[in-house]
């Protein structure tokens, strides 16, 4: 089975993360792989279709304007995280 996964575009300002917390009304907190803790928020378009969970893989976009908050535009299946550590994107602890 092939499985592909969507990776950051860097020129949309895109980078992974994983969620530490679930913070409630549609609010997480982010461990981002630049090393910053960012405030995410799931837009109203992903918010029901995509059930996030402490732990995922997200992509997320920082705000232009205030760096320490982010929205999250991507979230990943376990065969998508597994394809990412084994091509290299991700380290293998979390």
């Amino acid at each position: 089975m092939v499985t592909r996964a969507r990776v950051p575009r860097k020129y949309d300002r895109e980078i992974f993360g994983y969620v530490d917390t679930l913070l409630g009304s549609n609010r997480l907190r982010v461990r981002c792989l630049d090393g910053k803790v960012r405030m995410g928020r799931i837009p109203g378009k992903m918010k029901k279709r995509i059930w996030i969970r402490e732990g995922d893989v997200v992509i997320v976009v920082p705000w232009s304007f205030q760096d320490e908050k982010a929205d999250v535009v991507w979230r990943y299946t376990g065969p998508q995280v597994d394809w990412l550590k084994r091509k290299g994107y991700l380290k293998e602890s979390v």
